[in-house]
């Protein structure tokens, strides 16, 4: 296989294989996992809100890309989003990926990114880069999603991957021959381990935005990138499900009582 080259698969492809694939390559694109009528609800139930989200400005030195809008808190926002979360392929790469490490895992990061005419390429890093107490390579610490919610193509934005870089050691730096870029129809999802060096790509179109949502995973005792407790209210989290409330971070780590919490103070109103 190509250095530059991110593999692909069908969404009827055994998890076994499709781990095997990702841990080799540090990244894979899994066609058709979702409807189109699903993929039509995330962007319906996100309309107002990416209506709303301005387009930012462009800053040279700056980590995002400008020409770019971005909102968070898609759970509360997208019930849709919600189900993609709880995917079942998904979640068994997860449990491949990060359960070697931890007791359970929980949601990590939730981002729309509508990337607009005119962005540029933005600056290659890894999900893992948030914890740089571990040296490179890291053991596995997150496992990140971009659900297509349009067509991604080399030319629109297509996300930028170093395949093979989660095994580097620190201190390397990609060629721009190393760099792939992934092209993939709406209902496509890129998957990538947190050790993949990664970016937003750059639009070099005149009217194509590529829109995508990153669902990221990461290790129940690392602090969550985006506060999933005020990214919605107390009363809807404990509405979901309870495996929807610890995906989300709402329960405690099994062994060491990480994140407990008096159940009566939040339900109940006690002291």
């Amino acid at each position: 296989m190509a250095n530059n080259i991110i593999p692909e698969c069908s969404a009827n492809t055994s998890p076994d294989s499709m781990y095997k694939t990702l841990a080799e390559s540090g990244c894979l694109v899994i066609h058709d996992i979702a409807e189109p009528d699903t993929i039509a609800k995330v962007r319906d139930e996100l309309a107002e809100t990416m209506a709303s989200a301005p387009v930012e400005e462009d800053d040279p030195t700056s980590f995002y890309a400008g020409k770019t809008r971005r909102a968070v808190a898609l759970i509360h926002r997208s019930p849709t989003a919600l189900e993609l979360m709880m995917d079942a392929r998904i979640e068994k790469l997860c449990d491949k990926h990060l359960l070697e490490n931890c007791d359970r895992y929980h949601l990590n990061v939730t981002a729309a990114v509508d990337v607009g005419p005119g962005a540029r390429d933005q600056i290659l890093h890894r999900e893992e880069d948030l914890f740089p107490y571990f040296t490179l390579p890291r053991p596995n610490l997150i496992l990140a999603t971009m659900w297509a919610l349009s067509d991604f193509t080399v030319e629109n934005g297509g996300t930028q991957l170093v395949p093979g870089s989660h095994r580097w050691e620190a201190g390397r730096v990609a060629e721009p021959s190393e760099v792939a870029r992934a092209a993939m129809p709406a209902g496509s999802v890129l998957v990538w381990l947190g050790g993949t060096l990664h970016g937003a790509g750059a639009n070099t179109t005149i009217d194509n935005w590529r829109y995508g949502m990153i669902l990221t995973y990461a290790l129940s005792w690392l602090r969550q990138e985006e506060n999933q407790n005020l990214s919605m209210t107390l009363e809807e989290a404990f509405s979901l499900p309870e495996a929807v409330q610890s995906r989300m971070g709402f329960s405690m780590d099994y062994e060491g009582g990480l994140g407990f919490y008096d159940p009566s103070v939040i339900l109940k109103g006690g002291k």
